[in-house]
């Protein structure tokens, strides 16, 4: 029961309340005088709606397209699976028994158009409707088997129209023109008319392989074993499509309805089944809640969410005969590290920088997820790289900010020779500078930003840091203050 309209009302009720007299949106006060000892629980929409989710997904085991249909049904559009159980009655029976062994009360129907089966199910008495046979079906049915609102049931009613043979025998213009189109397009729709779209819950694979067990599966070798079938057999599906995939996904149904899911993704287009194994065998290892078989998996599936064209790509040769490393398999290597860190502590993760069209050392580079850095490079959201020098001209790494030092230097606007920073002084060896950066007025809205004279420097043991001036002297400012802003590896 839940509050409505002022009072406690009763929302959803098991046959022998129905058997009762007791209906939906009945007062609580109303229902507790006609019984008693009626027994009544507070509804919870959030948990309803999480066991409504947790039902779809162990259907997808059926079909991976099912849609929620309001908070207490499913929709499955079965075409082209049916098959795979015996036909359409074999999957039927097969899906309400398991369901029921679970605990659910519930009626299904199987027809043509999903109109047609949502009406059946749920003012018919379920079933399967042959193909011609929605008529026989459909026009004993009241009709908010069309999923009339409330009040144009009423409306109709008031007019005689209390059945859909009421609609389907009557001119339609009227109708149209008393209760809008939308009443013609789902008698349309109902009579396979008019197509009605589906809108699945989860986004459909790509392709997809996936294996049946006649005995649950509960043992991890057998686990591993028949993903490792299932990696095969789906790189056969990729490379007959000249595709690889950037997204795969298994997904393991219980016996008792329990589905989990793992997902792992890939900087690159990948269809070797080993690499793909060796993937999953890492996120296998990795899940701080371990892949729970309970009483053993009926259905494993291995599905490829996202795909892109696999180009081959054939290495050099250099005149001695041996392979000759070239940019394209360094870039490999890096995505292929890059994809066994992210298996294990997530995408998210694992970053790699992209360069920015800017000077300014802040904004010179990009970080980014690092499975989406070859994607956001393609497109052009990254220039090239300068050119590597034999010694870099700008540490690799940024301090977070850059942090105030106190220089001694022989002339105002020259190099440091020493400098303290963090209550350590630093003498300075060698100086390199500077590396005059302005701020970009395009970019920057308010006061302009000093000037900046960047220096390398090197202290006698060897460790180098990048120093900058913030200012002009003279200038810009009378005594410009300096700051730490990155050391070098």
């Amino acid at each position: 029961m839940g509050k409505a309209k002022g009072a406690f009302r009763l929302t959803s009720l098991d046959a022998e309340a129905e058997r009762l007299g007791l209906h939906a949106t009945m007062a609580l006060a109303d229902a507790r005088a006609m019984i008693p000892r009626l027994v009544v629980v507070e509804e919870d929409k959030a948990a309803d709606a999480a066991l409504l989710c947790a039902v779809a997904d162990w259907c997808d085991c059926y079909t991976p397209l099912v849609a929620l249909d309001g908070e207490d049904g499913l929709l499955l559009d079965i075409s082209g699976c049916t098959h795979l159980f015996g036909g359409e009655a074999a999957l039927g029976r097969d899906c309400l028994l398991r369901l029921k062994r679970q605990g659910f009360t519930l009626r299904a129907a199987i027809a043509g158009t999903a109109r047609t089966a949502w009406g059946v199910a749920r003012y018919g008495r379920g079933g399967i409707v042959p193909p011609g046979g929605e008529s026989e079906a459909l026009w004993p049915l009241p009709t908010a088997a069309l999923g009339l609102e409330a009040a144009r049931q009423h409306g109709l009613a008031r007019m005689g129209l209390t059945h859909i043979a009421d609609l389907e025998t009557r001119p339609r213009a009227p109708l149209a023109a008393r209760f809008g189109r939308d009443l013609l397009d789902r008698l349309d729709q109902a009579f396979g008319r008019l197509p009605q779209a589906l809108s699945p819950r989860r986004p459909l694979p790509e392709c997809m392989a996936e294996r049946r067990f006649a005995e649950p599966l509960a043992h991890e070798a057998g686990i591993r074993s028949a993903l490792t079938g299932l990696g095969e057999s789906l790189a056969g599906m990729l490379e007959a499509r000249g595709e690889g995939a950037r997204l795969f996904e298994a997904s393991f149904f219980r016996s008792d309805g329990a589905v989990r899911r793992l997902g792992i993704e890939t900087g690159m287009p990948l269809r070797d089944p080993a690499a793909v194994d060796r993937l999953f065998a890492l996120k296998l290892d990795a899940l701080v809640d371990p892949l729970d078989p309970g009483f053993g998996f009926d259905l494993i599936r291995l599905s490829a969410g996202v795909t892109e064209p696999f180009a081959v790509d054939q290495g050099t040769l250099a005149a001695s005969g041996k392979e000759e490393p070239d940019e394209a398999a360094a870039e490999r290597a890096l995505t292929e590290v890059a994809d066994a860190i992210a298996a294990r502590i997530g995408p998210d993760r694992v970053r790699r920088f992209l360069a920015q069209d800017s000077h300014d050392p802040e904004r010179a580079a990009l970080a980014v997820p690092a499975l989406r850095h070859g994607e956001l490079a393609r497109l052009g959201f990254s220039p090239d790289w300068p050119a590597p020098s034999a010694a870099p001209e700008r540490p690799l790494r940024l301090l977070s900010r850059p942090e105030p030092i106190e220089v001694l230097a022989e002339i105002p606007d020259g190099p440091p020779t020493r400098f303290r920073w963090r209550r350590v002084l630093h003498e300075v060896a060698k100086a390199e500078g500077p590396e005059r950066i302005a701020a970009e007025w395009w970019a920057t809205t308010g006061r302009i930003a000093p000037t900046r004279d960047y220096f390398r420097v090197e202290e006698p043991g060897g460790r180098r840091f990048w120093l900058y001036r913030d200012g002009l002297y003279g200038r810009e400012a009378a005594h410009p203050p300096w700051f730490m802003h990155g050391l070098f590896a």
